[in-house]
């Protein structure tokens, strides 16, 4: 029997899940939770084989998730379901250690195969998603060492906002964290890049093709 934890934060698609997995002989829902923060708890405490795992979520979010949850030495293969279908967080859940990627409109069979296969070690991405991997690598740019190693996925993402000009109270609310969480994220991105200002770090970030290119920085904003 395959343990699953589902890590959702909408109850109504947790119940969809449940009641679609029900009649799986081999696959065992054994906890839910709906905040990354909670996974955590949640897989500690029930060891489940698989994870099922939703990238935007309050607080600590999917991708942040499965990083911590490898990195705690957890046997527990991570499965992303999402609507998000986006490169950038199709390769930062494959960087912090995913073995699946799906959208959220995947047939039953589809997430009984992701789950079955996961379980059994194997990496398994759904059809709008394996091409795009394939065209990835085969196009070299997978390859190609990313910029500011040292950032976190997180602070990668508030970075590539940042310099596409969004503002604090923007990149909050596209994320859904506060603006304090913001505001750390941009203090610790500017002792990173070893900056002073925004201005510089957009620079910085545009020379490294983050955020698109041909736009001059604006005058600096507080952090």
């Amino acid at each position: 029997m395959i343990r699953l934890l589902v890590v959702d934060d909408h109850p109504a698609y947790r119940r969809g899940l449940e009641l679609m997995l029900t009649g799986s002989a081999d696959i065992a829902i054994v906890g839910e939770a709906d905040t990354g923060d909670r996974a955590l708890d949640v897989a500690a405490s029930v060891a489940p084989d698989v994870v099922l795992m939703d990238i935007r979520m309050p607080g600590l979010d999917g991708i942040e998730a499965t990083r911590r949850l490898v990195r705690s030495g957890s046997p527990a293969a991570v499965v992303v379901l999402t609507m998000f279908e986006d490169d950038d967080s199709v390769f930062a859940a494959m960087r912090a250690g995913a073995r699946g990627y799906l959208l959220k409109g995947a047939e039953q069979d589809e997430i009984e195969r992701a789950i079955r296969a996961a379980a059994a070690g194997e990496a398994i991405f759904g059809p709008q998603i394996a091409g795009r991997v394939i065209a990835h690598f085969a196009t070299g740019t997978g390859s190609r060492t990313a910029a500011f190693p040292s950032l976190t996925e997180r602070e990668r993402e508030v970075l590539e906002m940042v310099a596409a000009g969004k503002g604090n109270a923007t990149i909050a609310h596209e994320l859904m964290i506060s603006l304090k969480t913001v505001r750390n994220h941009i203090a610790n991105i500017f002792t990173k890049l070893q900056v002073s200002e925004r201005a510089q770090a957009i620079v910085k970030a545009r020379e490294a093709g983050l955020g698109g290119s041909g736009r001059q920085p604006g005058p600096p904003t507080r952090a």
